[in-house]
């Protein structure tokens, strides 16, 4: 791979992680674009390392919401604390299911299919509609809703549908406070890439070379970089209900992703 090839999928990663875009399906159109070559094993790390990357910026962001949670988890009294890191956990229970029993279903749906991806970023748009004109409450994620917005988080496991994007949405026209909406959205997911990073590293699929250790080193900054800069102006738009623009955004890249499907 290519440096600069690192460096624009980096910034794709990062931005799109938390921007409510799709960084799954940006991956994929970018790859496709840039005409990825790498074989299937590396392309995974590179993807692992980028997720790894945009999962350090959101610990930076979040550094003392996080020591709440560790602490709720550790101390394990009936206060607040404890309170919300059950919730993490219970969010977590749907995407979980899904990546033990149907990993491999879900990973066929990647390898540069970008028509599918298109009409992902049209069912993400319609979310982002429906959720900018939600009115907006003080009311905080109940352990109900932790569990619906993990499901949400579940099918965004599919290319093209915003992880962000859908449990934002979700918790939004749940009627659900904003701000918390996309604090929770951005925690719920940190376990998970972990996980999923230990998994990939268990199970042998990753392949370490050193001829790409530059790109990857590259790559890894680029997404960690520009996630820190995405994860604090993305808090910044939920606050003032700007979810239409992105909206409008995934129509017109879903579109266009559906005519290069059709074309290519």
């Amino acid at each position: 791979m290519e440096i600069i090839d690192a460096i624009i999928l980096g910034i794709v990663q990062g931005l799109t992680e938390f921007l409510p875009v799709s960084s799954s399906g940006h991956l994929e159109l970018g790859k496709a674009i840039l005409g990825d070559t790498s074989i299937p094993e590396e392309s995974l790390l590179f993807t692992v390392v980028l997720h790894f990357a945009t999962a350090l910026s959101t610990i930076v962001v979040f550094r003392k919401d996080i020591w709440m949670i560790l602490h709720g988890l550790l101390k394990f009294k009936n206060n607040e604390e404890t309170l919300f890191s059950l919730k993490i956990i219970i969010s977590m229970i749907p995407a979980v299911l899904v990546g033990l029993f149907f990993e491999e279903q879900v990973e066929q749906l990647f390898g540069g299919n970008v028509m599918f991806v298109g009409f992902m970023l049209l069912i993400t748009a319609a979310l982002l509609w429906f959720a900018d004109s939600a009115k907006n409450t003080r009311k905080p994620v109940s352990t109900s809703n932790a569990f619906i917005i993990g499901i949400a988080q579940a099918i965004a496991m599919l290319p093209g549908i915003s992880r962000s994007g859908a449990t934002i949405s979700t918790s939004v026209l749940l009627g659900n406070d904003k701000t918390k909406a996309a604090r929770f959205s951005f925690l719920m997911v940190i376990p998970l890439i972990f996980g999923k990073i230990a998994k990939d590293i268990l199970s042998g699929d990753l392949v370490f070379s050193s001829e790409n250790n530059i790109a990857v080193i590259v790559g890894f900054m680029a997404a960690f970089v520009s996630g820190l800069f995405a994860c604090t102006w993305m808090i910044s738009l939920v606050k003032k209900s700007k979810l239409t623009y992105f909206a409008v955004y995934c129509i017109l890249v879903g579109l266009l992703a559906i005519i290069f499907g059709f074309i290519k």
